[in-house]
């Protein structure tokens, strides 16, 4: 073997080193943040395996929206944490039910009241950030209940009716976020070609006030096929679908996985998303209408 062929085949091997190192580092970082017991169908349709405790933010602490309640899991560990708002006219015991569900499978949600019940979607995507920046600066205080229990790179946003479209006005400004889930969006701005953060839309078929034809498939398609994304619209539903305890099992079970999938890098939950399950539920269920997606993630 000539020196030059030896000092190829050192560089080569180094270079091999590298990327194997790299890669392993990658899978172990991902696996850092899984949380609970291997996914299933019957496991994602109900309450996971956290036990969830609720911490208040009053009027007057919230800064930047009106007031939270946050749902967190009493088991140790550092945790995602997604933000929730309601709708038009709306109160946040009506996605109350989504605090629950999702910090029950590993997260830490806040759910919020807006300023005003008529606040429009870009002042609620503002509000969402709002949450949050509350819910980060509340985990730094050594006294708080929520002291190390928030992972500050890991931030997420959710929403319904104009709290979805203030979902993706988040997401579009502020590109470090994970995921976003809007169910039932309403939004003026039809084009969110600028959004990078993963997006998981679901609309209703028969909704009359945020109609999937004007509104959610449009935010779908506008979005590039570089992101990862997904709309999933809803047979017979209505634009209050969110509300509705029917909807709960598959509603909440995309939306975990959705954020188990982006916000904690878990590849666990990528079937349920484009894998066998989840086409076996495209397949059989008589509640979707339709489902794209730019799959696989």
């Amino acid at each position: 073997m000539t020196n030059t062929t030896l000092s190829r085949s050192v560089v080569g091997f180094a270079k091999a080193s590298l990327f194997v190192a790299a890669m392993s580092i990658s899978a172990l970082a991902a696996a850092q943040y899984q949380k609970g017991p291997d996914p299933t169908v019957a496991g994602l349709e109900r309450a996971g395996s956290f036990t969830v405790r609720t911490t208040t933010v009053s009027s007057l602490a919230a800064v930047g929206f009106g007031k939270g309640t946050i749902y967190y899991p009493s088991a140790a560990g550092s945790y995602g944490v997604i933000a929730i708002s309601p709708g038009f006219t709306a109160y946040q015991s009506s996605i109350s039910w989504m605090g629950t569900r999702l910090a029950s499978h590993g997260f830490v949600v806040i759910t919020i009241d807006t300023n005003t019940t008529s606040d429009q979607p870009d002042s609620r995507g503002n509000q969402l950030t709002a949450a949050l920046n509350k819910v980060v600066s509340l985990s730094r205080n050594s006294g708080n209940v929520l002291a190390g229990k928030v992972d500050a790179t890991r931030l997420a946003v959710a929403g319904h009716s104009m709290g979805g479209g203030g979902t993706l006005a988040a997401a579009r400004d502020n590109p470090s976020y994970k995921a976003a889930v809007p169910l039932a969006p309403w939004h003026t701005t039809k084009n969110w070609s600028t959004v990078r953060v993963p997006t998981l839309i679901i609309g209703g078929e028969s909704d009359t006030v945020a109609g999937d034809a004007s509104h959610s498939i449009p935010f779908y398609t506008s979005i590039p096929n570089t992101t990862s994304k997904a709309f999933m619209e809803l047979n017979n539903a209505d634009h209050f679908f969110p509300q509705a305890s029917s909807q709960y099992p598959l509603v909440g079970k995309y939306m975990i996985s959705w954020f188990k999938r982006f916000v904690d890098s878990d590849t666990r939950y990528s079937p349920f998303l484009c894998g066998a399950p989840h086409q076996a539920q495209v397949a059989v269920s008589s509640k979707i209408q339709q489902y794209r997606s730019n799959c696989p993630y």
